[in-house]
Order: C-alpha cells, then sequence, then structure tokens
C-alpha cells in the first residue's frame, strides 16, 4: 500500500510509514521542539523509541504521563512537561487518551485557569483566545478516531465526571495516520477500539439530525469495520485489514460530529462508575441499546443490515451486532466485567445527564436507562 493524502478537513497523510513524514512535515512549518504526549504503556515499547529516533534534527521530549480514562492532573503535568522543555509544538502520539490529554496540553499551554474551566457545559466557560502550539496527531489504535476530532474529553480527578473541551481550534493541524502502529494490538484491544469505531458509524447515522454527508460517511465507515474487524482480530499482523479499521475510525469520528446516541451515555456511564475502557463499554451496550431503538429506526437499521452484510432487517442487524461481539470476545453482558445492581442507580443518574441520548433515535428516561442497565447486566 502506498501513502495517500487528503483533507477533511484535516490534513491526512494516511497509509503505512506515514510517521516518517512526521519530522520533515514539523520543520516545513517551523517547529524543532515537539513534545510527544503519550501514555505510559506506549512509552516502554520500541514502536514509540522507534519513532522518536525518526525526529532525528529536532529536539524532542516525550511525556509519558497518560493513563485510563485521562483526568485533569494529566493535563496539567502534561502542560508543566511543555513547558520545562519549552517546546514550540505538540504530538499526540497513542489512543484516544492520549490524544485527547494532547489537546488539552495545546491548549493548556496558552491559556490560564482549570482545564475544565474551557468545557462547553460549564457555567462560566472560558473562551480561547490565544492561537495554540503546533499540533500533529498519530494514532496508535484504531477506535475513538479522536486524531481527526475537534473535542478532547478529560476528567475531574475526583468526581471522574467526564467533561467535553468542544471548539475546532482543537483539530490538528496534521494526522499522520499509519496501521503498522497497530499491528502489535492485542485482539481484546483490537475488539474494543473496533467496537468503538462501529459505535460511532452507527450512532452517528442513526442520529435524527439532518446531516446527509455524515450519514454517507457514517454508513461507509460501518460496512468497512463490519467486513475487516473480525479479520484485525484473528489476523493481527493483517495490514489490509488494520488500515481499514483506522480509516474506519476516523470515518466515525467526522460522522459523529452530527451527534450520536444512547449508547454513548451508557459508555460514559460505564466509565465513571465503573471505570469501564470506553471502547469495551461501547461494545456491551450496542445491541442492547439497538434492540431498544429496534421500533424508532427500523429503516436505517435495515439499511445497516444490509451494507454489513448482516442481512436485510433491523432485527437482522441487532442480531449480527451481538454474533459480531461473541465472535471476536466482547462480553455479551456487564456482569462478565463486574458491574452489578447496585451499580444501577448511579449509571442511570450519569447517563441521564449525559447529553449524547438527546439524539438518540428514541427519546430515552432514567426508567428507559434502568431497564437497558438491568438486561445487559
Amino acid at each position: 500500500m502506498s501513502l495517500t493524502k487528503f483533507s477533511f478537513p484535516t490534513a491526512i497523510t494516511f497509509g503505512p510509514g506515514a510517521r516518517r513524514e512526521v519530522a520533515a512535515h514539523l520543520k516545513s512549518q517551523g517547529a524543532n521542539r515537539p513534545l510527544i504526549v503519550t501514555d505510559k504503556g506506549l512509552a516502554q515499547l520500541p514502536i514509540l523509541k522507534e519513532f522518536a529516533s525518526s525526529l532525528a534534527g529536532l529536539a524532542v521530549s516525550v511525556y509519558p504521563g497518560v493513563f485510563g480514562n485521562p483526568v485533569k492532573q494529566q493535563v496539567a503535568d502534561g502542560v508543566k512537561a511543555f513547558k520545562d522543555h519549552k517546546a514550540d509544538a505538540v504530538i499526540g502520539f497513542g489512543g484516544g487518551a492520549a490524544l485527547d490529554v494532547a489537546k488539552a496540553v495545546a491548549l493548556m499551554a496558552v491559556h490560564e485557569g482549570d482545564v475544565l474551566e474551557y468545557a462547553w457545559d460549564h457555567p462560566k466557560v472560558r473562551p480561547i483566545r490565544n492561537a495554540l502550539p503546533y499540533f500533529v496527531a498519530l494514532p496508535t489504535t484504531s477506535g475513538t478516531g479522536s486524531e481527526v476530532g475537534r473535542s478532547s474529553v478529560i476528567s475531574d480527578d475526583t468526581t471522574h465526571v467526564k467533561k467535553i473541551i468542544f471548539n475546532p481550534v482543537l483539530l490538528a493541524r496534521a494526522v499522520f495516520a499509519d496501521p503498522e502502529l497497530t499491528l502489535d494490538l492485542p485482539p481484546n484491544v483490537t475488539a474494543a477500539t473496533g467496537m468503538d469505531a462501529l459505535t460511532h458509524n452507527v450512532e452517528s447515522y442513526l442520529s435524527p439530525a439532518y446531516h446527509p454527508l455524515c450519514d454517507g460517511i457514517a454508513l461507509e465507515g460501518a460496512r468497512i469495520a463490519a467486513h475487516s474487524l473480525e479479520r484485525a482480530v484473528r489476523a493481527p499482523k493483517d495490514i489490509a485489514a488494520r488500515s481499514d479499521m483506522m480509516m474506519s475510525s476516523m470515518m466515525g469520528a467526522i460522522a459523529f460530529q452530527k451527534d450520536l446516541g444512547a449508547v454513548h451515555s451508557c459508555a460514559h456511564a460505564l466509565g465513571t462508575v465503573n471505570d469501564m475502557h470506553h471502547g469495551l463499554a461501547n461494545g456491551i451496550m450496542i445491541d442492547h441499546v439497538m434492540r431498544f431503538n429496534l421500533d424508532a429506526a427500523e429503516k436505517k437499521l435495515a439499511e445497516l443490515a444490509r451494507v454489513c452484510g448482516a442481512g436485510s432487517t433491523a432485527q437482522s442487524f441487532v442480531d449480527w451486532l451481538t454474533g459480531l461481539k461473541a465472535r471476536i470476545g466482547i462480553p455479551a453482558k456487564l456482569g462478565e466485567r463486574g458491574v452489578k445492581k447496585e451499580h444501577i442507580a448511579k449509571l442511570v443518574e450519569i447517563a441521564v445527564a449525559d447529553t449524547c441520548h438527546q439524539t438518540n433515535p428514541r427519546p430515552v428516561s432514567a426508567a428507559d436507562f434502568e431497564r437497558i442497565f438491568g438486561a445487559a447486566i
């Protein structure tokens, strides 16, 4: 496979080996002292050392402080690393968490206050006034699509409630989407992140908001994931399958500017209450929520079934999701990951407060969330 370059709207270099283009690109933009923001696990792997060594001629520093669902202290520590290095650019290198922290580090390197004061729903939200340092993104998973997103999800350290900073200035100036960076992902991570990408495409398409551009992207993104996710899990070195999943991930992130749905409200609650990996939470919940949506989105679910090779009815699509989960090792039920009935009240409280379900094809009340979570346990 060769490298492909396109913009939508971010400038994207896509294909095996794309990471080797970063050094020349940064130099062309006058950036000489980049800070790599990554997670603790990646920092120990040869792939990061190989990437850092490819940035010849640049003064590189690494901030490896991202782990789990990112919290604001990780952002503060990253800002300190940026200033200590006298950095002039940020490189996000990792999965969704690392890329979200990288965006927030770039933001807070040139702004004052608490990072959560820039969340869109803060009662006294601070304006973003200053130009951010040059920011490029390299995803190492295929799930969130954060590399092409204009948001950063950061949690409060104490409450673990997720807050979303949403602004076009957070968009990466350039993305280097290199599927070779995902070849060593273990099957369980490939499955969970892949279900995240599939969920983004599915929920974006089902959103009742009017956005035919996103509908087209979401349908094709779902089709690509449906035909490649299982192969990527079973044959992790299959570069074509890895490329497909990276593309599906980006397409889902582009499409969900149309909005998401109740699967994500459930996943955000599970991340807060049970510290569950976001992609895994989406993967567990998607067929349960789609079963709830059957009557409200019958035609669209049937179309998803058609493009995914899952039959021709809404019910066949839900059945296909359940079967896909079993084949790639995603648990059928929340109880398999330690979620208990006593967690439901708090899960419902957080899910109701989450905004994603406001664009679910079927309105979701607190009682509905209680039944969905109950059925999923």
